[in-house]
């Protein structure tokens, strides 16, 4: 199959009007200008894996809009609605890229962590790392992602919490992050955007690590501390699967009463490698969407623990792999026009109130005494970070990609560009083509063997993403 064409005019500045800024409405987000409920179709994306982010060289996934335009087009071609990035540098120009993706129809869920030191909890002793410098770089990753309407989200921790014993110590913080961030927002965004917390598929501490962050204390529906979402990163669906034998239908029984919005901040087991991507069909059916919204597969950019879609290579050149096609082949099986149409529910969803028994497992945290914000962190949730980063839609003159790309078949694809949508537009799979093969050399484009695979619902059911291995090696956990 070839990526189908779609041409661009050259020349006249484009201002692409803006996607529309989605909400938590109960367990749901919704789309404000339609009253739809949303579901995400979400890619990973961090080029480079941990090199990609490199604060020294002034270099993050976001900040080079020729790159940002070669993969929007090929994500916009694939149907993807959103993209989640790991490690980002606040300090860092990003509007071209966020202009890129708002054209193209896509949101960006952003963590606000990275595994540099002093740039994320350590999660074998939190109450060491949680000061104000390291929330001020948080809230300055807010800063520079606030004013961007296609700013989703952002993830407060990603997969702290791995074992009873980092749950023993560690929620109280995470939440006690969730909620200075959403104080700094509340204080200096124009918007409420949601913060969440990004889970581990870890089913001993899975259950507890939800109520925890999705309790209300004192049963206060406006606790700032509350998590506005939840999502978890899972590989329990391997090959050619089912919805039983996956446990998915355990985590639509467990998450059936939620009170926040749940999704698959990561998705897409390599075992077997190419990958088969029939999680897709279930994922976006009636069995889960109305648990979950959507998910997030991993990942864009092929690393060495090969769950890539496709070889970005250091010539900026890129070699679409085999799982590019069949994600591409699995999405055109869903109807996304009746899964994007679907109206936000208006029943009010009232959240548990934070007590013990909500805590099944023995030794993990069930004190909902936060700790206090951290001296001089306060003046900084009241006044702003400073310097104090910016970040706006910019005029894109010129959407057309500079680098080759190779499809699938290894011909190169010709006339590739990011295709502006039009106002309040969202990306959708089959909704748009990015080029056209023409005649060239082919190579091999099969993804690798498996270097890491699951191995089943009882161990954690996750893969260490590339990006996070540094911080075990830095002998810290990002968040």
């Amino acid at each position: 199959m070839l990526l189908k064409s779609a041409f661009v005019a050259l020349g006249a500045a484009t201002l692409a009007a803006a996607v529309t800024p989605i909400e938590v409405q109960g367990k749901q987000f919704v789309n404000t200008k339609t009253g739809n409920a949303f579901q995400i179709v979400g890619m990973a994306y961090q080029i480079g894996g941990s090199a990609g982010y490199d604060p020294s060289h002034g270099k993050d996934p976001l900040s080079n809009g020729d790159i940002c335009k070669r993969d929007a087009a090929l994500m916009q071609t694939l149907g993807v609605n959103s993209i989640r990035v790991y490690n980002l540098d606040p300090n860092l120009n990003h509007d071209e890229c966020a202009s890129i993706f708002n054209a193209a129809g896509m949101y960006m869920i952003i963590d606000v962590n990275s595994p540099l030191a002093g740039e994320s909890l350590n999660s074998g002793a939190p109450w060491e790392s949680y000061y104000a410098a390291y929330l001020n770089r948080t809230f300055a990753i807010v800063e520079a992602f606030k004013s961007y309407p296609n700013t989703l989200a952002f993830f407060s921790g990603n997969e702290v919490i791995d074992s009873v014993k980092t749950g023993a110590t560690v929620p109280p913080y995470v939440r006690a992050v969730t909620r200075d961030l959403k104080n700094y927002i509340k204080n200096h965004a124009d918007r409420a955007i949601p913060v969440g917390y990004s889970a581990a598929d870890v089913r001993d501490v899975l259950e507890d690590s939800w109520n925890y962050f999705q309790c209300a204390i004192d049963g206060d529906e406006n606790d700032m501390s509350r998590a506005d979402l939840f999502a978890l990163n899972s590989y329990s669906w391997c090959g050619e699967s089912t919805f039983e034998e996956s446990g998915y239908n355990q985590l639509v029984a467990l998450f059936k009463d939620t009170s926040v919005p749940v999704f698959y901040s990561e998705y897409g087991c390599n075992t077997p490698s190419p990958r088969v991507f029939t999680e897709v069909e279930t994922i976006y059916s009636d069995k889960m969407m109305g648990t979950f919204a959507g998910g997030v597969v991993y990942e864009y950019a092929q690393e060495k623990n090969n769950y890539g879609l496709a070889e970005c290579n250091d010539d900026d050149t890129v070699n679409l792999l085999a799982d590019f096609r069949t994600l591409q082949n699995q999405y055109t099986k869903v109807d996304f026009s009746t899964v994007q149409s679907v109206k936000a529910t208006t029943d009010k969803v009232t959240p548990p109130e934070c007590k013990a028994s909500l805590i099944k497992e023995e030794g993990f945290s069930n004190n909902f005494t936060l700790p206090a914000v951290p001296p001089g962190a306060q003046k900084i949730i009241d006044e702003g970070v400073s310097p104090k980063p910016s970040g706006k839609i910019i005029d894109i003159s010129d959407y057309t990609v500079k680098h080759a790309v190779k499809d699938v078949d290894g011909k190169t694809l010709s006339d590739l560009a990011v295709k502006p949508l039009s106002n309040d537009e969202v990306n959708s799979p089959g909704s748009t083509g990015s080029g056209t093969s023409s005649s060239g050399t082919t190579d091999s484009s099969g993804n690798a063997a498996p270097t890491l695979a699951p191995q089943g619902l009882s161990a954690a059911v996750m893969i260490i993403p590339a990006i996070v291995a540094l911080s075990f090696t830095a002998g810290f956990t990002m968040i």
